[in-house]
C-alpha cells in the first residue's frame, strides 16, 4: 500500500467530520420515522391499489460540503472512524471507508453521494465516475430536488447524470421536509407513497408498482389508495391505474383509472367523485360532474343530478379571475321536473357575479334570473334563499373624480306576490345615468354646493288587483329627467352646530298615472302618454346642540366608563308637489311629497376603556359563519369560502370600545296630510316616512310618527346584541320589533332572534282601496347553536332552527355533525323544510373529505352550517 496516496485520500479534517455527524443525526431521526412505515405497510402482489396524492416527511440537509478535488493516482482501501469527503467534478462523496479501483469507487458504512440538489445515502454504495452509475444496499435513501422528493428503500441502482434508477421495497414522499423534529409542508399537495418497485425514469418522473398513496399521518393512516401502477410526474400529475380506495383497510371503491394533480396549483380537467343522497320529495339522488381547467385563470364545472322522483337537474359554474382586482362567476341550476300540470315545479335559476377595474372606472354586475318563485321554494337548499320572494339584478359602471361621481347602470327588480308566476311586480331601469357630488366650497365664501342628477329609462308592470281589472303596465319605457342642486351654510358656535340647506328639484316624466273607477270600487290604473313635470322647493335646518358627556370615577369590571348624549333636531319643509297622485312610482325619486315636519332624536353612547397591558384576545372564533341576522363574513370573490386568518389569529383588543349605542327618534308633522298626498284608509309610502323607518305606518292623517328605538350592545368582539323597535302611540301597538343575539365563548356558538311585523298590504305602484286591505302579522323565531370549529380535529356540531309564531310550525330545521381526523373528515346533515303546500321535505346529506384529494357526497361546502 502506498502510504502517501492513502494519506491524501483520507484527508482527516475536523470540520468535515462535524458536518457529517450533524447529517448523520438528522438522517437517523428520519430513518426512525420511515422504518415504522415499512413495518406498517407490507406489500403483496395480489393487491390492486389506487394511488392518490398524500404527504409524509422529508429531510432538508445543509449545503454540500466543499472538498478538495480527487487526485488521479489509484487508491487502495482507506478507513476511518468518521466519514471522509471527496469530490470529482460536480459529484462528491463521503464514507467511513472507501476503495478506488480505476473509475470505480466503493463506499462502506455511512456512505453518501452528493450531486446537484440530491443526496444518495446507503450502507454500501458503488459509484462509477465515468458512467455516473451507482448501486446502493441497505438503508438506501434518495433526498432532494425542487419538490423535496424523498425515497427510502432496501436497495437500488441510480445514475446521477440521467437522474434515473430503480428501487425496491420503497417508502417515499414529495412536498415535505423534516426539519429538526418538525414536519414542514413545502407544497399545497404533499403525499406519501409505498411500492414494491419504484422506477425513476427521469429528473422528476416516477413509476410506482404495487403500492399505496395517502395524505394521512403514518404509521396508521385512516385511508389509502392501493394501485397496481402509478405514473407520477413530480410537480405535475399522478396517473393511477387499477386502484381501490380503502378505509381502515376495508376496500370501498374500485377505479380502473384516475388522475390526481400534485402541482402547486392543482387544477386539471377530469371527472369528479360522484355524489349521492336522499330526499323525501326528490327521492334518491345521484350526480356526476366534470371539471374543465380552461387556463390558469379560468375554469368551468358542468354536471347533473338525477332525482328518482322528479327527473334530471342540470347545473354548472363558470369562474374566471383575469387579475387580482377582477373576477367573473356564473352559476346555473335547473330541474327538468317530469311531473305534469300544476304539480310541475321545474325551472331555472341563473346568477352572474362579476367585478373589475378599467383605468379609473369600476364595473360591477349582480344578475339574477329566476324562472318562477315556485321553483325556488321547492328546490333551493338554503332556507333564507328559498323564502326570498324578491329577485334583484344590477349592473353598473362608476367613476369618482374629486368628489364627483358618475354612474351608468341597469337594474331589474321582481317581487313575486304569490306562488303564481304571473303574480309579480316588475320594475326595470334600463338605462340609467346618474351623477352626484359631495359638498364643495363655493369659492372663498362660507357656502357649500352639491347636486344630484339622473336620466333614466323606466318600465313597470303590476299584477291586477281584481279579476275584472287588467294588470298595470307602462307599455314601454318612461323617460325621466331629474335635477336637484342644493346649497348649504354650515355654522358652528360654542359647541353648537347649525346647517341650513336650500335645494330645488325639477323632475320631468314622459308618461303619467291615470286612475278611473272600476267594478268593486277598485280603481283601474293605466299609464298615459302625456308628459308631466314635478317641481319642488325644499328647505331644511339641522341643529346639533353641544354633546353632553360624563366620565365616571373609579373602575367597573376593570375598565373606565364614559357616557355621551348626542341630541339632534331637523326641520324640513317641502312645497310645490301638487301632482303627487299622477306620478308613477319606480323608486325613491318618485315618492317626494309636500311636508312640514320636525324630527328630533337623541343618541346615548357608553364607552369603556381597558387598562394598559390587558392581554389580547388570541383564541380563534368558534364558528364565524354561524350567526343570526346579517350576512356572515365573506370574501370578495364569491367562490372563496371565508376562513379566519391563520397567520395572525391574535386579535388586539381595542383600547376604547363603544359598548352601548341607543338611538331614539320621532317626527312631528305640522302638515298631517302632506299637501294632499295622503289617502285615508290606505298605507302610504312617502319620502318623509322612509327616512325614518322602512315600515309603512301612514294610513290616516296624524301628527306623531311611531317612536323609533335602535339599541346595540357589544361588550366584546364575541358578543353582539341588537333590538330595533317601532312603537306607534296612536294605535298603541308595536309595528316592528327585531331582536338579535350572537354570543361566542370558547368552542361554543350561540344565537337567537325574533322578527315581528304588523303591517298593511299595499301595491308598490300606488294605493290600495280599503275593501281589499288586510293586516297580517309576521312573527318569526330563529335559533342557532354550535360546538367546535370548521377545521377542528375531533367532534363538531351545529343546529339551526326557524319557527313561525303565526302558524305555530317549525318552518326549517337543520343539524350538522362532523368528525375530523388529521387527513380526512366526515360530515352529515339533516334538513327539514315545511313551506306550506309547496314544500314539505326531509333531506339527509353527507360528505366524506380527503385532504388534498377531494370529497364524496352531496353536502356542498357553501351550504353547510359551518
Amino acid at each position: 500500500m502506498d502510504r502517501s496516496c492513502n494519506n491524501e485520500i483520507r484527508q482527516p479534517n475536523g470540520r468535515f467530520a462535524s458536518r457529517a455527524d450533524a447529517m448523520l443525526r438528522s438522517r437517523m431521526l428520519r430513518d426512525r420515522v420511515f422504518s415504522r412505515m415499512v413495518r406498517a405497510f407490507p406489500m403483496t402482489s395480489r393487491t390492486r391499489f389506487l394511488i392518490t396524492a398524500t404527504f409524509v416527511c422529508h429531510l432538508l440537509l445543509g449545503p454540500s460540503i466543499v472538498t478538495s478535488q480527487l487526485l488521479s493516482a489509484p487508491s487502495p482501501r482507506s478507513s476511518s472512524s468518521t466519514p471522509s469527503s471527496l469530490q470529482y467534478q460536480d459529484v462528491s462523496w463521503s464514507a467511513i471507508s472507501q476503495e478506488l479501483d480505476g473509475p470505480i469507487i466503493k463506499l462502506h458504512q455511512k456512505a453518501e453521494l452528493h450531486y446537484g440538489t440530491y443526496i444518495l445515502y446507503g450502507d454500501e454504495i458503488t459509484y462509477n465516475r465515468d458512467t455516473g452509475d451507482s448501486s446502493a444496499e441497505g438503508n438506501v435513501v434518495l433526498d432532494g430536488g425542487p419538490d423535496d422528493e424523498h425515497i427510502q428503500a432496501r436497495r437500488g441502482t441510480y445514475n446521477v447524470r440521467s437522474e434515473s434508477g430503480r428501487f425496491e421495497i420503497v417508502n417515499g414522499t414529495t412536498g415535505m421536509r423534516l426539519k429538526a423534529t418538525r414536519l414542514i409542508l413545502t407544497s399545497p399537495n404533499p403525499f406519501a407513497f409505498t411500492g414494491k418497485v419504484v422506477v425513476k425514469t427521469g429528473p422528476e418522473h416516477y413509476l410506482v408498482y404495487d403500492g399505496t398513496i395517502t395524505t394521512c399521518q403514518m404509521p396508521r393512516p385512516k385511508w389509502q389508495f392501493y394501485a397496481h401502477e402509478v405514473d407520477v410526474q413530480v410537480g405535475g400529475n399522478a396517473k393511477i391505474y387499477n386502484s381501490t380506495f380503502r378505509l381502515e383497510g376495508v376496500p370501498i371503491l374500485f377505479f380502473p383509472f384516475a388522475t390526481h394533480p400534485i402541482e402547486k396549483r392543482p387544477r386539471q380537467t377530469g371527472f369528479l367523485i360522484p355524489n349521492a343522497g336522499r330526499s323525501s320529495i326528490k327521492g334518491y339522488i345521484v350526480g356526476e360532474s366534470v371539471f374543465w381547467a380552461i387556463n390558469p385563470s379560468m375554469d368551468a364545472l358542468l354536471g347533473t343530478e338525477y332525482f328518482s322522483k322528479r327527473g334530471w337537474a342540470p347545473q354548472g359554474e363558470f369562474r374566471a379571475q383575469p387579475s387580482e382586482t377582477s373576477f367573473v362567476d356564473l352559476n346555473f341550476f335547473s330541474v327538468l321536473d317530469r311531473l305534469q300540470g300544476a304539480a310541475n315545479q321545474g325551472g331555472a335559476d341563473v346568477r352572474l357575479t362579476a367585478e373589475g377595474n378599467l383605468h379609473h372606472f369600476r364595473g360591477v354586475a349582480n344578475i339574477d334570473y329566476l324562472s318562477s318563485y315556485v321553483f325556488r321554494l321547492a328546490f333551493s337548499d338554503v332556507f333564507a334563499q328559498a323564502v326570498n320572494s324578491e329577485v334583484n339584478s344590477t349592473a353598473f359602471l362608476s367613476n369618482a373624480t374629486r368628489g364627483l361621481f358618475y354612474d351608468a347602470s341597469m337594474q331589474r327588480y321582481q317581487d313575486f306576490e304569490s306562488a303564481n308566476n304571473d303574480d309579480v311586480v316588475a320594475i326595470l331601469h334600463a338605462p340609467s345615468f346618474e351623477s352626484f357630488s359631495v359638498d364643495h366650497a363655493l369659492g372663498r365664501s362660507p357656502f357649500y354646493w352639491s347636486y344630484d342628477a339622473a336620466v333614466d329609462g323606466l318600465e313597470r308592470s303590476d299584477p291586477p288587483l281584481h279579476a275584472t281589472i287588467p294588470n298595470f303596465s307602462t307599455a314601454g319605457l318612461v323617460e325621466r329627467f331629474d335635477l336637484n342642486p342644493s346649497i348649504s351654510l354650515p355654522l358652528q358656535f360654542h359647541g353648537w352646530s347649525v346647517r341650513p340647506e336650500l335645494s330645488l328639484r325639477d323632475t320631468l316624466y314622459t308618461k303619467q298615472l291615470l286612475s278611473s273607477a272600476a267594478a268593486g270600487g277598485i280603481a283601474e290604473q293605466s299609464a298615459s302618454s302625456d308628459a308631466i313635470n314635478r317641481r319642488a322647493l325644499e328647505g331644511s335646518v339641522e341643529i346639533r346642540p353641544p354633546v353632553l358627556e360624563r366620565v365616571f370615577e373609579g373602575e367597573f369590571l376593570g375598565r373606565k366608563w364614559k357616557h355621551v348624549i348626542e341630541p339632534r333636531v331637523v326641520y324640513n319643509y317641502v312645497t310645490g308637489v301638487n301632482n303627487f297622485a299622477d306620478i308613477i312610482r319606480f323608486d325613491e325619486r318618485d315618492i317626494l311629497s309636500n311636508t312640514n315636519e320636525v324630527e328630533y332624536s337623541v343618541v346615548n353612547r357608553i364607552y369603556s376603556k381597558r387598562r394598559a397591558g390587558e392581554p389580547d384576545d388570541c383564541s380563534s372564533l368558534a364558528m364565524p359563519t354561524l350567526l343570526v341576522g346579517g350576512a356572515p363574513p365573506q370574501n370578495r370573490i364569491p367562490w372563496q369560502r371565508y376562513e379566519p386568518a391563520k397567520d395572525n389569529p391574535c386579535h388586539a383588543q381595542p383600547q376604547l370600545r363603544e359598548v352601548v349605542r341607543w338611538e331614539l327618534a320621532q317626527k312631528y308633522f305640522l302638515d298631517p296630510t302632506f299637501g294632499g298626498a295622503l289617502v285615508d284608509g290606505q298605507p302610504n309610502v312617502l319620502a318623509s316616512t322612509i327616512d325614518l323607518t322602512g315600515i309603512a305606518f301612514l294610513t290616516s292623517a296624524r301628527r306623531l310618527s311611531p317612536l323609533i328605538s335602535r339599541l346595540r350592545v357589544q361588550t366584546s368582539s364575541r358578543t353582539d346584541l341588537e333590538w330595533d323597535v317601532d312603537y306607534d302611540f296612536k294605535s298603541g301597538i308595536i309595528n316592528n320589533s327585531t331582536a338579535l343575539l350572537n354570543y361566542r365563548i370558547g368552542q361554543f356558538t350561540l344565537g337567537g332572534g325574533n322578527a315581528y311585523l304588523h303591517i298593511l298590504n299595499a301595491t308598490a305602484s300606488g294605493v290600495l282601496p280599503a275593501a281589499v286591505l288586510t293586516t297580517p302579522s309576521f312573527n318569526q323565531f330563529r335559533a342557532v347553536f354550535g360546538y367546535g370549529q370548521v377545521n377542528k380535529r375531533g367532534f363538531s356540531a351545529a343546529t339551526n332552527l326557524g319557527f313561525d309564531g303565526g302558524t305555530g310550525s317549525l318552518q326549517y330545521s337543520s343539524v350538522q355533525l362532523s368528525y375530523n381526523w388529521d387527513c380526512c373528515g366526515v360530515s352529515t346533515e339533516y334538513r327539514r323544510f315545511n313551506l306550506g303546500t309547496v314544500r314539505d321535505e326531509n333531506q339527509l346529506r353527507f360528505t366524506f373529505a380527503l385532504a388534498n384529494v377531494g370529497s364524496f357526497g352531496n353536502l356542498r361546502r357553501q351550504e353547510r352550517l359551518y
